[in-house]
């Protein structure tokens, strides 16, 4: 079409028709979006908004112009910014198109994030536009820009320390620049809030501070007297000033000095009796400070001189201990413990020896005279003199130990044996002989254990001309002999005595010297006199003693032991000291020293040792490389307390009354007085018992557990049994006590007798005690006017320290006189029944059990009894025949009852004169018993009666009857012993 004549007109239909074209141009989708190649963010964790650099904009060349105002333009959609995609694999954004147009949009987070967990996230994003087309053909997508967004932190965290608590260990007396370090750590992400700035000790008045990075140093000088260990608390914070969420505990120890010393030794042990040895010093080292050392020696004492004579040894008396040892006979004990038969000793000072050895004390004013023969010593023999001596320094005076001089008139000294000036000397002077040379007569030991206060062991062996000293089995030499003539001929009698020297005061001195010291009264002739403590004095004649047997009187029951492990016993060296109170280690090795130190123990083998303490001192030199005591180790001092062991009863038991014929006491053998003894040895013990266990209800204070006393027998010896007599001493004329000698001897058993009795002495056991015990017999062959003896039997054990109860015996004496029957029938035999029922009285006489047994009035005179037979013999006869049938009947009906006779002595209430000697010694009370019984005719019968009238008519019970006198401890009854 073509528009003529205005130009104008023209022009404009052009534009609007380009315009035209340009929109319809402008709806199809030809570029792509834009968007910048990279972005930076931030977020803050627990927020959900990113802020980027730059902002989230993109842009697409097929947005329509905008500056055609006088044109209405519809928009198309082809130019729009529709969304963004982002790209990876489990981010936690999303992208978010804020104006489609203008292409603008935000990143933000899906979920809650946590910085601790991932600080950084990186992901890349497209832009895509909204261009049409079958299922968005036409949509254009920007090219893909890299994100990276930074999670910022917020402190959510407070510090929490590495350790629960923290220790250190410092010597007193130093500064340190740092003792210890201690740690926090923060869960915080960021530099700011993971950071530890501070740390701070909460605790005040502690001379301790911390630096910021948590080192802990003293600010003075710690010691070790004033505290051993400081407890700190300290804390800690963040940068971002959160306080830790628990505190810590800091422990120093303040370690003293280093001093070489023994560590880990315990001052107090305890022993108890029965458990072998004991170790001393289990945990026991040496700290030597770091010092390098080339030799220890260490010694180890035991303090055993305040016990006993010494130490814990058997407190046996000194002859069974030389028994013991070897040393079988001619042993002589001079100073025993005070008995019946060893009564010389009675008058000196003593400990008694209840837990230790029995030691005598002599003060300068006593001494003992030894009974005449009891020594029998031939100089011209060899002969040994054992003694135990604790002896200070005295007076220059002579002290006399043991002395025989002459009893009257010449003073003269055969032997002697003193000290003088802590000197030990040996009189010896020789009998008469032939030669009158000169011979050694005066033997001499200086010795510093005769004045140092404790406890000595000397024995001298004397074969002349020759003398051996052993002083706590040492052998000594004498340092001087001074020889005299032999004594002059002289039939004086001779004095032995212990603690002086007896001496006439007439003037006469003409082989010994006289001290000046003599007292008044008891003691006017003694002189010389001994100050200091005696024990186990002994000769032994016509033999010496060997160095075994010294050993073994001296060795200790107690005393120390080690028993070295088999890797250490090459390099280490150990000494003991003869008795084992003592003794040395020695090496180069620490280690095997100490292993060494930790086995010693300590031991005692008595069965009933000596309770109390024992103290230990460890003495220790130390040498470096240059073989000088480089380090001073102080000695250490402890003890061992032995406990108190449990003490045994010893219980004698047995038969303890009961009756025999005369024929017995006057036959051969005699009587056994012992014939069922038992010796039992008991210890009780507390224990605790569950009460329910035992079905008791238990206490108010504890109702499950209660104390019960446990009795335990225990088997151990004993060194002495002692029969004595009740009541008038034997008279040696006619009556006695006696035992087997052979089997006495073949338990290694000693005894003595005197008319006070016997005593069996010698370490044996209980089983060969009673078993000797059992053969001791009573005879008596003048039994006319006797009617009972009583007896008392005592054992004992470790010399007196355990003693038994009092056994007391009583036998009485069963009087018999043949008697002619009228009937010329046999005469019943004796026998016994025993009773088991309560005692019963017969005409005043008792019927006991086995216990006991009954006692038999016997004839008051021979004259009496033939007065007055026959009509008693009548008048009883006809009694007997009246009862004879009920006698029958009563024994058809007990029959049954084995070892069992009743007896009835109602037929017999006439008091005849044979009756008048025994019933005069019984009180009035028996005779009213007796008629109490009498009327009792149910379970007694009159057996003499009834026996009587049965050996005429029924003589086959005699087997029955002769059964039952052969049983042990029955009463034997012969109806003979009724005079008529």
């Amino acid at each position: 079409m073509r528009f003529r004549g205005n130009k104008p007109f023209a022009s404009a239909v052009g534009l609007l028709l380009g315009l035209l074209f340009a929109v319809e141009a402008a709806k199809v989708n030809k570029h792509k979006p834009w968007i910048e190649t990279t972005y930076h963010g931030i977020v803050t964790e627990n927020d959900d908004k990113v802020i980027l650099d730059p902002p989230l904009i993109a842009l697409d060349k097929d947005a329509p112009l905008r500056y055609a105002e006088s044109f209405e333009v519809t928009l198309t959609e082809e130019g729009e910014i529709c969304g963004f995609r982002i790209h990876g694999q489990d981010v936690p954004f999303e992208a978010v198109v804020l104006d489609k147009s203008t292409g603008e949009g935000v990143i933000r987070a899906k979920e809650k994030l946590d910085c601790e967990l991932q600080k950084e996230h990186t992901f890349t994003i497209q832009a895509y536009d909204c261009g049409e087309g079958p299922d968005g053909a036409n949509m254009k997508k920007s090219h893909k820009a890299t994100v990276h967004i930074q999670v910022n932190d917020i402190n959510e965290y407070s510090p929490v320390f590495k350790e629960k608590t923290y220790k250190a260990t410092v010597i007193e007396g130093k500064k340190y620049d740092s003792i210890l370090k201690v740690e926090a750590v923060d869960a915080d992400c960021s530099f700011q809030f993971s950071q530890i700035c501070s740390y701070e000790i909460v605790t005040p008045d502690v001379p301790f501070t911390i630096d910021k990075d948590g080192f802990i140093k003293n600010t003075e000088k710690l010691s070790y007297g004033k505290e051993h260990m400081y407890k700190l608390t300290v804390t800690a914070y963040d940068c971002g000033k959160n306080r830790a969420s628990e505190d810590v505990l800091v422990k120093i120890n303040i370690k003293p000095t280093c001093k070489p010393s023994w560590q880990g030794f315990n001052k107090r042990t305890e022993y108890e009796p029965g458990t072998g040895s004991l170790a001393l010093f289990p945990s026991m080292h040496l700290e030597t400070c770091d010092v390098p050392i080339t030799f220890v020696r260490a010694s180890i004492e035991l303090e055993t001189s305040h016990i006993g004579k010494g130490c814990d040894r058997d407190t046996y008396s000194e002859k069974s201990l030389h028994k013991l040892c070897g040393a079988s006979s001619g042993t002589v004990e001079l100073l025993p413990a005070p008995s019946s038969s060893s009564n010389w000793t009675v008058g000196l000072p003593t400990d008694n020896g209840h837990d230790s050895d029995q030691v005598f004390e002599f003060n300068g004013t006593q001494a003992i005279k030894v009974p005449d023969g009891l020594v029998n010593t031939n100089l011209k023999e060899p002969f040994t003199i054992s003694v135990w001596m604790r002896h200070g320094p005295g007076s220059r005076e002579k002290e006399t130990i043991l002395c025989k001089s002459d009893k009257t008139d010449m003073n003269r000294h055969h032997y002697s044996l003193y000290v003088h000036n802590c000197r030990l000397i040996l009189l010896l002077r020789q009998d008469p002989s032939e030669a009158e040379n000169y011979k050694p007569a005066e033997f001499h030991w200086k010795l510093d254990q005769a004045c140092d206060k404790e406890w000595h062991h000397y024995v001298l062996n004397v074969e002349f001309p020759t003398v051996s000293l052993f002083v706590d089995g040492t052998v000594f030499e004498p340092f001087m002999v001074t020889e005299d003539h032999p004594l002059h001929p002289s039939k004086i009698e001779t004095q032995l005595t212990v603690g002086a020297c007896w001496q006439e005061n007439s003037g006469h001195d003409n082989d010994t010297e006289t001290g000046p010291e003599t007292t008044s009264g008891g003691n006017a002739r003694m002189a010389q006199f001994f100050r200091g403590n005696l024990a186990g004095l002994i000769i032994r004649s016509g033999k010496l003693e060997n160095k075994k047997v010294i050993d073994c009187l001296y060795t200790c029951k107690e005393g120390l032991d080690v028993q070295l492990p088999e890797e250490v016993a090459s390099a280490v060296k150990v000494d003991f000291n003869p008795n084992q109170s003592s003794l040395t280690v020695e090496g180069d090795d620490i280690g095997a020293f100490d292993k060494v130190m930790q086995h010693i123990s300590y031991l005692n083998s008595r069965q009933f040792p000596t309770p109390g303490i024992r103290h230990l001192r460890i003495s220790t030199t130390v040498k470096c490389l240059n073989e000088d005591a480089c380090v001073a180790v102080p000695d250490a001092e402890g003890y061992v307390m032995v406990l108190q062991p449990e003490e045994p009863k010893i219980s004698l038991s047995g038969i303890d009354h009961f009756a025999r014929s005369a024929a017995e006491f006057e036959s051969q053998e005699g009587v056994t007085l012992f014939p069922e003894l038992r010796i039992v040895s008991t210890i009780t013990r507390e224990m605790e018992v569950d009460a329910e266990s035992e079905g008791a209800e238990g206490t108010d204070d504890d109702p499950t557990v209660q104390e019960t006393v446990v009795s335990e027998e225990i088997m151990h010896n004993l060194d002495s049994c002692e029969v004595s007599v009740v009541g008038d001493e034997l008279d040696g004329e006619h009556e006695s006590l006696e035992v087997d000698v052979s089997q006495l001897q073949q338990r290694a058993l000693e005894m003595s007798s005197s008319n006070l009795g016997l005593i069996i002495t010698g370490v044996n056991t209980m089983a060969n005690y009673e078993q000797v015990l059992h053969l001791i017999r009573y005879k008596n062959w003048h039994t006319e006017a006797l009617f009972d003896r009583k007896f008392k039997l005592v054992c004992s054990e470790l010399n007196g320290r355990y003693i038994s109860n009092e056994f007391k015996v009583e036998v009485n004496v069963i009087h018999t006189a043949p008697v002619e029957h009228a009937n010329n029938a046999m005469v019943q035999p004796n026998f016994i029944n025993p009773v088991h029922h309560a005692s019963v009285d017969l005409s005043g006489h008792n019927l006991v059990n086995a216990h006991q047994a009954s006692v038999v009035p016997s004839a008051a005179t021979i004259v009496i009894v033939v007065c007055v037979s026959f009509l008693v013999f009548m008048i009883i006869l006809g009694v007997f025949r009246i009862r004879a049938a009920h006698q029958r009947s009563m024994r058809d009906q007990e029959s049954g009852k084995e070892n069992e006779m009743d007896w009835d002595d109602s037929a017999l209430t006439i008091t005849v004169n044979p009756m008048e000697t025994y019933e005069d010694q019984h009180s009035s009370e028996e005779e009213e018993e007796e008629e109490e019984e009498s009327e009792d005719g149910e379970e007694e019968d009159d057996i003499t009666s009834a026996e009587s009238e049965s050996s005429e008519d029924e003589e086959g019970g005699e087997p029955e009857d002769q059964q039952g006198t052969s049983r042990q401890q029955q009463l034997e009854w012969d109806d003979s012993t009724l005079t008529y």
